[in-house]
């Protein structure tokens, strides 16, 4: 039976006898398996508005099918998905039957929009999945990549693909019950001087602004972190978000007043890309046998940046008085590192610096004129 939907798409009817091999499986994933050509959403979308039926009910994703259920479904099959399979390069770092982890690299949309229907992550995922019966022309079952979270375009990382329904409710199940450790790097503006801690403020969207940022009237967020590596200018932090709100971590780290090295929008300096990576991913095995991680190392970018931070000479020349001059020699001999005050910032003194100085008198105050340089 064919119908004329709304904007004069045309709808079919379809209907199936549920058999052995369907038997206790969701009414969304049964639908998934039988129309891999259409998204998810839409099909999701098509059981939200009412137009599937289990044996003349309405029914809904979760219902279970018994053998001999019958099931009838009204759909626009010329409706194209928008996971069009594309050949697109991906680092896969650990693959089997049930699910994959991908690193995913910066500047990449993770799932298509209205905007941008290809050249995505999801894309990519679709043709490697399936490219095997695609070449051989095979009618085997088409496997949907299922996204279990999400990584902001900028962002790079390491993210788990679910293979199958059941994968991906079990999954997703993990993350909601915050059994997943996620961890990220991030190089940050500015010395950060704690160790260690927690940043906590509510986040919200600006409607009129179509923006994320810190709102009275918003989702309460923490993000803890803690100090990897100190440089002069900057701070390599290693990221934990306890909540999961949309661009949280930028956020919070504008907050505390580090911006993210590339995140112009919230602060940061201009840089070849947005300095923040899922460097971690811990979590139970679907079959709840194993704990699993995952370990990205630091994309070659973050490490240039480090190394320009490092190889830079850096050479101050300051005033200071005779009793600073005491403790910062003490600090020295016992190899410590020292502060100074530098325009209002506090700069680190490393134990291996090398210190030039001029002696002054005036009848008011002792003065001592020191350089001082170190790589």
């Amino acid at each position: 039976m064919f119908l004329c939907g709304k904007f004069g798409f045309v709808s079919e009817r379809i209907y199936f006898q549920i058999e052995a091999e369907s038997y206790k499986k969701r009414l969304d994933a049964f639908l998934f398996d039988k129309f891999h050509n259409l998204s998810k959403m839409y099909l999701r979308e098509r059981l939200k508005l009412g137009f599937c039926e289990v044996n003349g009910l309405t029914g809904n994703a979760g219902t279970i099918l018994k053998i001999s259920d019958f099931v009838e479904i009204e759909l626009n099959l010329q409706r194209e998905t928008a996971m069009k399979p594309e050949n697109i390069p991906l680092d896969i770092v650990y693959e089997e039957e049930s699910f994959l982890i991908v690193n995913k690299p910066t500047d990449l949309l993770v799932h298509p929009t209205h905007s941008d229907r290809n050249g995505t992550l999801l894309n990519g995922l679709s043709f490697y999945l399936n490219q095997q019966s695609a070449i051989s022309n095979q009618q085997s079952k088409i496997i949907r990549p299922g996204l279990v979270h999400r990584l902001d375009k900028q962002t790079s990382g390491l993210m788990v693909i679910a293979k199958d329904s059941q994968t991906h409710r079990i999954l997703s199940s993990h993350f909601q019950r915050k059994l997943v450790e996620k961890k990220y790097l991030a190089l940050v503006e500015g010395v950060v001087e704690k160790d260690f801690g927690e940043i906590s403020a509510p986040i919200g969207r600006y409607a009129e602004l179509k923006f994320w940022n810190v709102k009275s009237d918003g989702k309460d967020s923490t993000s803890k972190f803690q100090v990897v590596e100190r440089f002069t200018d900057s701070t390599l932090l290693e990221l934990e978000p306890v909540t999961g709100r949309t661009n949280q971590l930028r956020i919070h780290c504008e907050y505390f007043g580090h911006p993210i090295i590339g995140d112009i929008e919230r602060g940061g300096r201009e840089f070849s890309r947005l300095c923040l990576h899922a460097y971690k991913l811990t979590f139970w095995h679907p079959s709840g046998k194993q704990r699993l991680e995952f370990i990205s190392e630091m994309p070659e970018d973050f490490v240039m940046k480090k190394k320009e931070e490092i190889d830079t000479e850096k050479t101050y020349s300051v005033s200071q008085s005779i009793a600073k001059l005491r403790r910062l020699a003490d600090a020295l001999e016992q190899g410590k590192s020292f502060e100074i005050q530098i325009d209002n910032n506090k700069i680190s003194v490393p134990p291996d610096a090398r210190i030039e100085f001029e002696y002054e008198k005036t009848k008011d105050s002792e003065e001592i004129e020191i350089e001082i340089s170190w790589k």
